[in-house]
């Protein structure tokens, strides 16, 4: 079968952590609300049995934003944002805590209804899945809605959906008509629905790619598709320039993971702007811990342990490096996942700022077979090593 007979589905749920909360605080739908808080922004009950929210301009730490519901994110509070810098934007806003078990609860209710329709689903997270539709009867659209009606009778939550040949596509497609959207792209699509939009709506071409694209006069898809491929690789190196040419136009021949034994998980984020090691170092060691955090959330949910942990970092001129470290018990411990992450950003020479980072576990084991592991102990982060 070639990709362009293959009906690929990227599955999102909207605003997750956020939508699962409006259903326990219904009162605040149509309301600016950001998730991240500590345990000091949980809801006050009053006398009269009504709920007092905690206020965004009240908050003190260094914290960063889990996520914000869409009137939130109109002011431009965004996911990964530092908390300090999402109160200046939104003073106003309602502050949340985080509660990952009841994200975890509403995120195997909705995969359980699309796994109804189909097993042949890569799970990308809490949050989001790819979906091969293939070899189901019925047309594209027709599947999706199915789809989509039977994650909101599971939840009570809306998600968008894209049906494309191809993932690239399909996480793309899948952000045009959000919230509660359902798009359906082609090869033929493309000029018309994804050469419009800016660059950095490609996943994997982050805030400094794009920054870089634009001193060459490329602000869009369709530019870059455009592009002379020797002037990409004279700012990007021969293999990130092939795969910019590739993206542009569509093309993605990446299958479906769908085996039943994962061979690795992990999370990375690129930041909104380029952080100095030492300068910057609160706002990295916030956003190193959460990634340490929510790889350990998504072993425990799907019941792993790791004893390969390692981190992934791509500094401002694009180079990047990759560290590991073995432990001597396998472990799914966010503390332990942290200390070992540690040691290996300890033999990184930090002497640009960074633009991405990633922890990763790997030689992943079923966590029934193992007895617990010990749990980690909180290590110094050496952002200043080598400044």
């Amino acid at each position: 079968m070639t990709t362009a007979n293959r009906r690929i589905a990227h599955l999102d749920m909207d605003a997750f952590y956020a939508s699962v909360e409006l259903l326990r605080y219904p009162e605040l739908r149509g309301q600016p609300v950001v998730i991240g808080g500590g345990r000091n922004a949980t809801p006050e009950i009053l006398p009269d049995g009504s709920r007092r929210f905690a206020r965004l301009r009240d908050y003190v730490g260094r914290g960063v934003v889990t996520t914000s519901t869409y009137e939130a994110r109109k002011l431009g509070v965004f996911s990964a944002m530092g908390m300090m810098k999402a109160a200046k934007l939104a003073p106003d806003a309602l502050l949340l805590p985080t509660d990952f078990e009841s994200y975890r609860h509403y995120s195997r209710l909705f995969k359980a209804a699309v796994a109804s329709f189909t097993a042949q689903i890569e799970d990308r997270g809490i949050d989001e899945i790819y979906i091969d539709l293939t070899d189901l009867p019925g047309e594209a659209g027709q599947v999706a809605a199915r789809i989509k009606q039977a994650v909101h009778e599971a939840t009570g939550l809306t998600c968008s959906i894209a049906v494309a040949p191809n993932k690239l596509l399909a996480k793309i497609g899948s952000e045009l008509d959000k919230p509660n959207g359902l798009t359906l792209l082609s090869a033929e699509d493309i000029p018309v629905r994804i050469w419009p939009l800016a660059a950095r709506k490609v996943n994997g071409i982050g805030p400094k790619a794009a920054e870089r694209l634009a001193t060459i006069g490329i602000e869009t898809v369709g530019d870059l598709a455009a592009a002379d491929l020797g002037v990409l690789q004279d700012h990007f190196g021969a293999n990130y320039a092939a795969w910019l040419a590739r993206v542009a136009n569509g093309i993605d021949e990446r299958p479906l993971v769908v085996e039943s034994e994962p061979r690795s998980m992990s999370r990375e984020t690129t930041f909104e702007r380029d952080l100095h090691p030492r300068q910057d170092r609160p706002a990295l060691s916030a956003a190193f811990t959460s990634l340490c955090t929510r790889v350990a959330d998504d072993l425990q949910r799907k019941g792993y342990v790791g004893q390969t942990i390692g981190i992934k970092l791509r500094f401002d001129d694009f180079r990047t490096v990759t560290r590991d470290l073995t432990v001597p018990v396998p472990t799914s411990d966010p503390a332990a996942i942290r200390h070992a992450a540690t040691e290996c950003l300890k033999r990184v020479t930090l002497d640009r700022r960074l633009r991405l980072l990633g922890v990763r576990v790997s030689a992943l084991q079923p966590l029934g077979t193992l007895a617990p592991s010990p749990q980690g102990d909180q290590a110094e982060l050496p952002f200043e090593d080598g400044m």
